[in-house]
């Protein structure tokens, strides 16, 4: 069973792929708690003996590029990718063991965006997404990079393709009509 993540909008799927929400990630992970948990970015598998050293919640505000406010909640998780010796991938159970102490201590929102931080202790950190979730033999959860983005820009493109999707000749279909703009 694949859990990949759907375009919140046709602009979404042109300028950035989709992430998964936390609630998602959470969910699949919870049906798999004894298979491994593997985390895939840049072509590989993070190594077995990955540890995830932190996990930071925070809501953020602040100015975009066109002087508009913003605000967001975030949660990062940030993995370590490194080697030690007779070390298997954490099991599903112990991540979510990791993410329900959080929860307890500090707070977790499921609507928050989630972000992974990778590093192997040399190269700097890289910001990555969830962008889907592949069951099997393990639980592998595929990340993609976390590109910069104009709010502005992505907000004028949605609101263009929502006219050229919702206009008359759309309401004339109206199939059309109630999958693009329902």
């Amino acid at each position: 069973m694949n859990q990949i993540a759907k375009p919140a909008s046709l602009v979404g799927a042109v300028l950035h792929p989709a992430e998964l929400s936390a609630q998602t990630v959470l969910d699949t992970l919870a049906g798999h708690k004894d298979k491994g948990l593997v985390f895939h970015y840049d072509g590989r598998d993070a190594l077995p003996s990955y540890h995830v050293t932190e996990v930071k919640t925070g809501s953020f505000r602040g100015l975009d590029c066109g002087a508009n406010t913003e605000s967001w909640n975030e949660t990062f998780i940030q993995l370590w990718d490194i080697h030690e010796d007779n070390r298997e991938h954490m099991r599903v159970w112990k991540f979510l063991a990791i993410l329900r102490k959080v929860s307890d201590a500090v707070g977790f929102d499921t609507d928050a965006r989630l972000t992974f931080e990778v590093s192997n202790g040399v190269v700097a950190m890289q910001l990555y997404r969830a962008e889907r979730i592949e069951t099997g033999e393990v639980v592998r959860v595929h990340l993609s990079p976390r590109p910069a983005s104009c709010k502005p820009r992505d907000r004028w493109l949605e609101q263009t393709t929502k006219q050229s999707c919702c206009g008359s000749a759309a309401a004339e279909n109206k199939a059309k009509s109630a999958a693009c703009c329902g």
